[in-house]
């Protein structure tokens, strides 16, 4: 058929345009085999409807009283004033998201029946639906990133309000995998736990195996030290839970013939569900709180536990934690199984908020803390992060004369140890704020949004808030949490609201001027002079993209030489132990199993290559932070700058353009033109931020692959001084690889990253516009074909569209009443009631 040809489709977030082949035909053959059927079900199946008119009135009542219930269900964790503005923005869109169902069903019966439809109005329909089937709102991650103990299952117990619903570290049990909560439109509390696919685990179990190959002849106290071994210990505790007693003297085959002592499902997904909190936790408990070594039995679930990668949890109708939003609780050292330890990374980099806790005992210093500051840095230059702050927890806790011998602030007199506890917290706050924004700036740009916020320091304590012996619920600050959790969704909410009402309105603004009896022959879009200057400005485009990308050059090249000088002592402290080898063989053997990556959860994660590679990313940190903010063009270094002045160059070319060749008729595509490139280009940020993370782990990844070999011959070593023959390994090639040019390698390759990323940008801008204003161009092939009269819908959409200035409005005077009240109201502070 003549409308088999080429379609092009925008994809759901209508970013680039994509080749389908058919995808169209197929859809109107569908229509017409359905053209009998007098029902409609949703956006999805309007294609499968009949030119017929449909009677609405006898399902869209009940929809409508459906969706305004739970409507109001989910906002159930705002307080009225933001209620009133997310419903306002809810039904802004739920309306919008109708008037275009209607549109795109109009326009699909108008071409049903013709033997070929014009590439224009397949872009359009193609356009409409991507609309339609849009998610109203990605959820919003908010890492809670700390050691073992540090109290991230506490503080998500207070914040969702549910006492001991997760369980808490103590002396025997620990949280041991990812776990997200979430709440939901769900009549019930679920939780799945998904577990490793039974190549993942054969992939551990062959590592483990290794790990637990015993050295020969060794003497009684080597022998001693390799039982005491943390990756040894690990290994044994994993196999003993799994598959019982005995199963670490087992080797690989043996074990994979061995019958394991809990049942697991064929589908890897474990779904529990119950009425009530209180029983969830219960079944939930077995599978998320591991028995720590030294425990010689557990129950069925605790037993399956080794195969456990990530436990979702979501609660129903949460009057405290927004729909949208998502708590994750992060162990703070990844995994020794590859695809534990992979999916512990990609969590934090998709986090857009990270709290690192740390208890009150803690936050001063030590190895694991800065450790894990430094990770949150990095995901804030490598993923989606864009908030980073401390959370200090545990912070009722107070030796009240330790304190007052040793204070040195203030001349009022302490009377209690709540005035004890507030005067120390608030001190905290302003010292750990601090030294958080100093360490924050030596590494991200000095735009960068988490460096304007006044307060990156929480002090909290989950305990406090259960029992209020000493601090109100207010000084806790887990009702602060909670604030902060829903101004970030309610400013999400905003401003998709607002991108998704925007968009349809210019695609309403096109489809009511095909039906425009006014169109004269020679009055159509003329985009001659448009495409010459397009290329032009992509020419100009990819040159600024080149300079951009150059300043990374010198701190690269100056990154190498510090790598080159420092390479051996780094590698030096990685491998040097104060008690000496002692069971330290087996960790070193764990380390080069995993490629130079170990996560032990008693000595921290190793990473023997970014170790070697830091040098090179303390001189790139600042500059890349740089080329990849989102702040306003200063001195050419930042990306998106350049493209939103290309986006804008476009649009006021466009404009000219039009006024110098009477755009009489055609102003709905001049506007319906504007709001594609801004589409287009705007779509560009997700998909520089996906390509962001490869370029940043691209020094440490080539590190990685030149010294595999390395890992593999070092692995393979046993018998007397193995430790030390391992480390001479090591040693070895490090100096022959860095003598081969290792470092100028992992340059070279990152450079290659940003030179593809350039290209890609290039290609898909040059791909999409020109495509696009193709179109428009062609009077007989392009945008102008008469299709069915949809003026209703496009001034229902105008009122819309309309409509979002004032619901802002609404909302800015609702929140000034709202804080003018607060500030009316008695203060709330005080000793609270014994």
């Amino acid at each position: 058929m003549p409308h088999e040809a080429e379609l092009l489709v925008a994809p759901s977030r209508g970013v680039f345009l994509i080749e389908v082949v058919g995808g169209l035909a197929d859809a109107l053959s569908g229509q017409k085999q359905a053209i009998t059927q007098p029902e409609m079900a949703g956006p999805e199946e309007f294609v499968g409807q009949g030119p017929q008119p449909v009677d609405d009135d006898l399902f869209k009542e009940p929809m409508k009283k459906r969706r305004r219930s739970d409507r109001d269900q989910r906002f159930r964790a705002f307080p009225s004033v933001e209620q009133s503005a997310l419903k306002e923005y809810e039904k802004l869109e739920s309306r919008t998201r109708r008037v275009l169902s209607n549109t795109y069903q109009k326009l699909i019966q108008s071409v049903f029946l013709d033997d070929s439809i014009p590439n224009g109005v397949k872009y359009l329909i193609n356009r409409l639906l991507a609309l339609i089937e849009k998610p109203s709102l990605d959820p919003i991650y908010i890492g809670l990133f700390g050691s073992t103990g540090a109290g991230k299952s506490s503080l998500i117990n207070a914040i969702i309000q549910q006492a001991m619903f997760l369980p808490v570290s103590g002396e025997s049990i620990c949280t041991s995998c990812i776990v997200q909560v979430s709440s939901g439109c769900c009549e019930q509390y679920e939780a799945k736990i998904h577990l490793l696919s039974d190549q993942e685990w054969k992939e551990e179990l062959k590592n483990l195996t290794k790990l637990l190959h015993r050295p020969e002849e060794l003497g009684r106290e080597e022998e001693d030290a390799w039982d005491r071994a943390d990756a040894v210990e690990e290994a044994i505790w994993k196999l003993q839970m799994f598959y019982g007693n005995g199963a670490a003297r087992k080797n690989y085959e043996e074990l994979l013939r061995a019958k394991p002592k809990g049942k697991i499902p064929t589908s890897r997904v474990i779904t529990l569900k119950a009425e009530e909190a209180g029983e969830l936790s219960l079944k939930l408990d077995p599978y998320i709180r591991t028995q720590r070594r030294g425990w010689d039995e557990g129950s069925a679930e605790t037993q399956i536990w080794p195969l456990i990668k990530l436990v979702e949890v979501t609660l129903p109708k949460s009057e405290l934690i927004p729909e949208g939003v998502v708590l994750v609780d992060i162990p703070g050292t990844g995994d020794f199984n590859s695809k534990r330890d992979e999916m512990w990374r990609k969590t934090i980099d998709k986090c857009s908020v990270i709290w690192l806790i740390s208890d009150i005992e803690r936050v001063s210093g030590g190895r694991a803390h800065e450790d894990l500051l430094n990770e949150s840095i990095k995901a804030c230059q490598r993923g989606f992060c864009r908030d980073v702050a401390l959370v200090v927890t545990k912070t009722d806790k107070l030796h009240l004369p330790e304190y007052l011998r040793e204070r040195q602030v203030g001349s009022q007199a302490i009377q209690s140890q709540r005035e004890a506890v507030l005067e120390r917290n608030e001190m905290i706050k302003l010292q750990r704020n601090k030294v958080l924004k100093e360490k924050l700036k030596r590494k991200l740009p000095a735009d960068s949004r988490v460096l304007e916020d006044s307060e990156l320091v929480y002090t909290v304590s989950a305990q406090e808030y259960w029992q209020q012996a000493l601090l109100t619920e207010e000084e806790t600050e887990i009702p602060k949490l909670r604030e902060y959790i829903r101004r970030r969704l309610l400013d999400k909410k905003r401003r998709m609201a607002t991108k998704y009402v925007t968009e349809a309105f210019g695609l309403l603004l096109l489809t009511d001027s095909f039906s425009c009896t006014d169109n004269l022959p020679n009055e159509y879009l003329h985009v001659s002079g448009l495409r010459r200057f397009v290329e032009e400005e992509i020419q100009l485009l990819e040159k600024a993209i080149d300079q951009c990308f150059a300043h990374i050059v010198q701190p690269l090249q100056e990154g190498v030489l510090n790598a080159r000088s420092s390479y051996r002592r780094i590698l030096g402290a990685c491998l040097m132990r104060s008690r000496g080898n002692q069971g330290f063989h087996q960790t070193l053997k764990a380390v080069c199993l995993k490629n130079g990556i170990y996560a032990s959860r008693t000595l921290g994660r190793i990473d023997l290559n970014e170790a070697i590679t830091q040098p090179i990313y303390e001189q790139i940190d600042p500059v890349f932070g740089v080329i990849f903010r989102s702040g306003k063009p200063t001195d050419g270094s930042a990306l998106m700058p350049h493209i939103d002045a290309f986006k804008h160059s476009l649009q006021e070319k466009m404009t000219e353009i039009g006024i110098r060749n009477g755009w009489k008729y055609d102003s709905y595509k001049k506007s319906f033109l504007i709001q594609e490139i801004s589409a287009i280009l705007g779509g560009l940020e997700g998909h520089i931020l996906r390509k962001k993370r490869r370029i940043y782990e691209s020094l440490s990844t080539s590190v990685q692959n030149d010294l595999k070999p390395c890992y593999e011959e070092a692995a393979q070593i046993t018998g007397k001084k193995a430790c030390e023959r391992m480390k001479d390994v090591l040693r070895r090639w490090l100096d022959q690889q860095v003598a081969e040019g290792m470092f100028e390698r992992a340059q070279e390759r990152m450079q290659h990253q940003f030179h593809q990323l350039k290209n890609g940008i290039t290609e898909k801008v040059k791909g999409s516009i020109t495509t696009m204003l193709t179109l428009a161009s062609s009077q007989g092939d392009g945008l102008y074909k008469e299709l069915a009269d949809v003026k209703s819908e496009y001034k229902e959409m105008e009122k819309l569209h309309r409509s979002l200035r004032e619901v802002a409005e609404n909302a800015l005077l609702r929140r000034g009443m709202q804080d003018f009240l607060l500030r009316m109201s008695p203060s709330k502070s005080g000793p609270p009631k014994t």
